[in-house]
């Protein structure tokens, strides 16, 4: 895609300003930035923000504002002026609720990244909305049971099916094995982009010798039963659980950052994981990414439904410790027909294979490093992935084949 096009993109960063959440959201827009085009990044979930440090849901969006605007001033002071943050769907932070409007008036492509926002008023007609399922089974599910537990569950199915294109990071979607539902829409596949220079600093640096396997999870459960087919699928909690006696099956030090309610955190640290509060770890993107240069890899489960459902899903904080040279060992959704397995990322359906791909990593550790940034470059670079997206969604019907 050659021709500069005018792009909005959305995101979940003011809702929940943690390290992690900003890198998901906001490498989409620098990324197609990179690739020329004339890029805003726009949040309207008219939802009130969480404020990780008072650990509260709060009416003040002033913490939130300021953190989207800082991130811009550190990582791309490009896009400095180019952001528009609404709260509760009528004070406008950033760009001007006029400066947005016209912006939406011109714009090319909408991408609604995991369906974050409403879809703004006076959108250019021409504009291609393209709604990116981020959370895939999940998604679907809803779309086709509209579960009564869900809030607003029609307002948002009716949402989705407002938007012109469908893209989604269950990349086996199309394969005999995938249970996901299609509900009546065209899924095309994608994954996580990564803006590879932004994250040259963290590879460079060696982890500590001694440094822990980690990762980064919220536990919450759904808020009501996910059923299909008589089927419950769960969230990542109830994976985690099979992994909770690893720590006394090896010598290598686990650590996990929890957020979330309800964690079981007491239970987790007798097991003999070193258990650190989340958002207060990884609370800003400068202390997420020193969380993943100070460990040796990604040791972390993934949420049952992705499991179950092999959904070929593939972690966006996975694909970062990549892109810092970290090697990932993490459990098969479906994705290792699809992405290169057993060097750089290694797969696992138990316990004991889990142990084995650590005490692996260990043993040839350079090498898997080295991997493990090269697959990183090959499949997540922003320059790569998101051509791609705008390629298949720009296309005559964005169709799947």
């Amino acid at each position: 895609m050659s021709s500069k096009l005018r792009i909005i993109v959305t995101g979940l960063v003011g809702l929940y300003p943690v390290g992690g959440v900003a890198w998901d959201y906001l490498q989409y827009a620098i990324g197609l930035a990179r690739l020329g085009h004339d890029v805003y990044y726009h949040e309207d979930t008219w939802s009130w923000p969480y404020h990780p440090i008072d650990k509260t849901y709060t009416s003040d969006p002033s913490y939130s504002a300021q953190y989207i605007q800082e991130f811009w001033e550190q990582y791309a002071p490009e896009l400095k002026d180019r952001w528009h943050y609404l709260h509760l769907h009528s004070t406008s932070f950033g760009m001007s609720l006029a400066e947005f409007t016209e912006v939406a008036r011109t714009s090319d492509v909408f991408l609604n990244v995991s369906g974050a926002c409403i879809i703004p008023d006076r959108l250019s007609s021409r504009c291609v909305k393209i709604f990116l399922d981020t959370d895939p089974g999940y998604n679907q599910l809803m779309l086709s049971e509209r579960f009564a537990w869900s809030e607003n569950v029609e307002r948002w199915c009716d949402s989705v099916a407002a938007h012109d294109r469908h893209f989604t990071y269950a990349e086996n979607i199309y394969n005999a094995d995938c249970l996901i539902p299609k509900v009546d829409f065209t899924w095309q596949t994608t994954r996580m982009p990564v803006v590879m220079d932004l994250w040259q600093r963290v590879a460079s640096v060696p982890p500590p010798q001694n440094g822990a396997w980690t990762t980064v999870m919220t536990w919450n459960a759904f808020k009501g039963k996910l059923i299909y087919k008589d089927v419950e699928y769960n969230s990542k909690g109830a994976e985690f659980e099979k992994l909770l006696t690893l720590p006394q099956q090896t010598n290598v030090p686990l650590s996990v950052a929890v957020g979330g309610v309800k964690a079981p955190l007491e239970e987790i640290a007798t097991a003999g994981w070193k258990v650190v509060d989340a958002p207060s770890a990884t609370l800003t993107p400068e202390s997420y990414q020193k969380f993943i240069a100070n460990s040796r890899g990604e040791l972390s489960p993934a949420k049952h439904v992705y499991v179950a459902m092999a959904s070929g899903w593939f972690s966006c904080r996975s694909a970062c410790y990549l892109a810092a040279a970290r090697p990932v060992v993490v459990q098969d959704t479906g994705f290792s027909s699809i992405l290169p397995v057993g060097k750089g990322i290694l797969t696992f359906t138990t316990q004991e294979e889990a142990i084995a791909a650590i005490h692996e990593v260990e043993a040839n550790y350079t090498w898997h490093t080295t991997a493990a940034l090269n697959i990183a470059h090959e499949y997540f670079d922003s320059n790569l992935v998101l051509s791609q997206l705008l390629d298949a969604a720009l296309s005559s019907g964005g169709r799947h084949d």
